[in-house]
């Protein structure tokens, strides 16, 4: 697509995953007349845009659809990019309509303790989640009748549930899919974010557009300079509001490109420590639990019904994210190719709640430039000795826990590159007031500004160990709530 059409839109939307496509959903659902533009940098894959790639039957149209979100640079995982950052080798990003929500892994667990963010209201919050829910089609679920699931989790709970709470003890994995006509699932990709927003002729959808700053008059946003990647031809579109939705990574170097430079931004990234674990279930368990169907997922797009996706929740005592996967379940790869029966080779996930510090931080420059001639990005990242035990912690109690599911096919839990999680997390974190530790406040509008508005993981200001989509999903709901409110009294003014 070219340039915008329109010279002027109530909401202007810089990056179009998850969240950035929440607050074009709820500004859409709430305000009948809103004009609203969503930018991003990549192609569009899809029809309807956003589309989970894995739900494309074809492989070799999977395949493309996957390569054209890398962008410059070198492959990461399929779908991505790498960042290309010593101390942080395995960060990688996406560049297409969807984001990551078109590659992601679904998995949508709520935050508990010291997850939780202690300056919003649990009831609020508990609220965001509830719509985030909606939002992206969570079900935990789905896949009930996973032949064998239900042996994973007996045996995941048997060693842990005796010491947790009743809520946050091992249980299926709530996910973001979505349940065709015929009754069989796919993954929930951005598309079911925008819904009808999608195709409404009051949202435009400009792919191969890059935002390249926020044009400030004073303290107020009043717009955004987009280029046209392909032709590389520039224009100013005004705004009411402004949503930078960009990642945790883009983000800041975004705002940091307008100018805009408060203390904390880049900084208190969190990547999540992940240590990974493979074993398969016995022969007497495979046969006791054995189902045979004829569906594959090559075959039509859908997740076979062998799937299964268990979750051990973070909590304070034991501060790591289970998350296990019977490997046929996974979107991504978590390991070789492996020649046995679908749903018998169990993958398990456990990720660490990093020891948060200002330290660890994107340092951009002005002086060197990107691929996309934004200010070139340096990461300073390391793990502290606090982090370094949580992960040996992790490591015995990942290799306790396939220990109880089955026969161990590794020798001992892999601590994967630091980046691998693709959690990024806390560069324009939000906080209660502006004390120089934030960029944000928990509405998600960055300080002593107006009209702006940050999304993203990059706005979660806690150690959080699960995964963080449904979390930065609900912060963009109730972000959206007070650009609404932005719009209603921008129009009242005009009256």
């Amino acid at each position: 697509m070219s340039l915008p059409s329109a010279t002027a839109y109530d909401l202007v939307v810089i990056g179009s995953g998850p969240t950035g496509s929440t607050y074009v959903r709820e500004v859409y659902d709430q305000h009948a007349t809103a004009r609203i533009l969503l930018l991003d940098a990549g192609p569009r894959l899809t029809d309807p845009p956003g589309t989970h790639v894995k739900n494309i039957p074809d492989p070799g149209q999977r395949a493309r659809a996957q390569r054209d979100s890398e962008g410059p640079g070198p492959a990461g995982r399929p779908g991505t990019r790498l960042l290309g950052a010593p101390e942080l080798p395995a960060a990688a990003l996406s560049t297409n309509v969807g984001g990551m929500g078109a590659h992601w892994t679904g998995a949508c667990p709520r935050p508990g303790d010291g997850e939780r963010i202690g300056f919003i209201p649990d009831a609020e919050m508990d609220a965001h989640l509830t719509r985030a829910e909606q939002l992206l089609h969570v079900d935990a679920h789905a896949f009930d009748h996973a032949p064998f699931a239900d042996e994973v989790r007996r045996r995941l709970s048997a060693l842990l549930d005796p010491a947790r709470p009743a809520h946050r003890r091992v249980a299926p994995m709530p996910l973001a899919v979505t349940t065709r006509s015929d009754g069989a699932h796919v993954w929930s990709g951005t598309d079911v974010v925008l819904g009808g927003a999608g195709a409404d002729e009051r949202v435009e959808i400009a792919d191969r557009c890059l935002g390249l700053r926020v044009v400030m008059d004073g303290d107020t946003a009043t717009g955004v300079v987009v280029r046209d990647v392909v032709t590389d031809e520039e224009t100013t579109v005004a705004a009411r509001a402004v949503v930078v939705a960009a990642d945790a990574l883009r983000t800041p170097q975004l705002l940091h490109a307008s100018g805009i430079r408060p203390p904390a931004l880049g900084r208190y990234l969190n990547d999540q420590p992940q240590i990974v674990y493979a074993v398969r279930l016995p022969d007497d368990v495979v046969a006791a639990h054995r189902a045979v169907t004829g569906r594959t997922r090559d075959e039509d797009g859908a997740i076979v019904p062998q799937s299964g996706v268990s979750w051990v929740p973070y909590t304070d005592a034991h501060p790591f994210h289970g998350q296990v996967m019977q490997l046929d379940a996974s979107p991504v790869p978590l390991a070789g190719d492996i020649d046995v029966e679908p749903g018998t080779v169990v993958g398990l996930g456990w990720f660490c709640a990093k020891d948060i510090t200002p330290d660890d931080r994107i340092e951009f420059t002005d002086t060197a430039a990107d691929a996309y001639g934004l200010p070139a990005m340096r990461i300073h990242y390391r793990y502290s000795d606090r982090d370094l035990a949580t992960i040996e912690q992790a490591k015995k109690a990942v290799a306790e826990a396939g220990a109880a599911v089955g026969i161990p096919l590794d020798d001992s839990p892999l601590l994967l590159p630091a980046g691998s999680s693709l959690h990024y997390q806390g560069t324009t974190r939000m906080g209660p007031v502006d004390d120089g530790t934030s960029v944000c406040d928990s509405h998600s509008r960055v300080w002593n500004t107006r009209g702006l508005w940050v999304a993203g993981n990059n706005v979660i200001p806690t150690a959080t160990a699960c995964n963080p989509t449904l979390t930065s999903v609900a912060l963009a709901v109730r972000g959206a709530h007070a650009l609404l409110d932005h719009l209603a009294s921008m129009a009242e003014r005009r009256i």
